[in-house]
């Protein structure tokens, strides 16, 4: 048996923060705004996993009223989300997933993702697909007032 789940994820850009996508610090003049590291990739593929077990949302497990979770690393969310899956006798099979950032480009920072996400999702990196796209300055993401992340991961029975 496999299932699928979908998880998006957006936050807003602001100066002094931070950008960390996918676990890798990525070299910018404006960073993710949120209560945790504002990981975007991290957390859409971490609402993925949970939305494929019908377990809700990422928001639902980690609040952002909980003080606990502030400028938590979102890794420590996809790990738990990955254990809730295993727990369930589930394993990745596989993950593909989009950025949407007008800059930086973000190419050079894509193996770096795929091998962090890859670990912390306990699959080989073959199994995690990481794509950017630009905004062509349309939108929040076009004007560089927010970073976008969309995922999709399908799970595998074990």
């Amino acid at each position: 048996m496999n299932r699928i789940g979908f998880g998006n994820d957006i936050h807003r850009l602001v100066p002094g923060r931070p950008l960390i996508l996918g676990g890798v610090a990525i070299d910018s003049d404006l960073g993710a705004d949120g209560h945790s590291d504002a990981d975007a990739l991290t957390h859409a593929i971490t609402d993925a996993i949970f939305g494929a077990l019908a377990l809700g949302d990422i928001g639902s497990h980690f609040p952002n009223s909980d003080e606990r979770w502030r400028d938590a690393e979102s890794f420590v969310f996809l790990r738990f989300a990955v254990g809730e899956a295993k727990r369930r006798g589930f394993a990745v099979a596989n993950v593909d997933s989009t950025i949407s950032l007008e800059a930086p480009k973000l190419r050079p920072y894509i193996e770096q993702m795929r091998e962090c996400l890859a670990v912390a999702l306990e699959v080989t990196h073959d199994r995690v697909s990481v794509k950017a796209k630009t905004g062509e300055a349309v939108d929040a993401v076009g004007e560089r007032r927010a970073v976008k992340a969309e995922a999709v991961v399908l799970l595998e029975k074990k």
